[in-house]
């Protein structure tokens, strides 16, 4: 028998460093020339993004994949 935590455990979600957004932006040419790193945190900062925390990490800024798709998505709506 589940007991409730089993029940929702959902997965994590899916995280970004900005290096691997810079990345796919370059990759698929999503916006050309590509946001330098300043406007990526900038984005990070204002919310753009959905960030683990407020702050870096110790690793960096940290984006939740969906939060980035959905800008991606947004460019496209405009």
């Amino acid at each position: 028998m589940k007991n409730t935590q089993d029940a929702l455990d959902l997965p994590p979600r899916t995280k970004l460093r900005l290096g691997e957004i810079d990345r796919i932006i370059r990759k698929h040419r999503i916006i050309v020339p590509p946001p330098t790193r300043k406007t990526l945190i900038g984005m990070c900062e204002d919310g753009t993004f959905e960030t683990v925390g407020t702050a870096p990490t110790k690793m960096g800024w940290l984006v939740f994949e969906d939060s980035f798709l959905k800008w991606v998505s947004s460019l496209d709506d405009s």
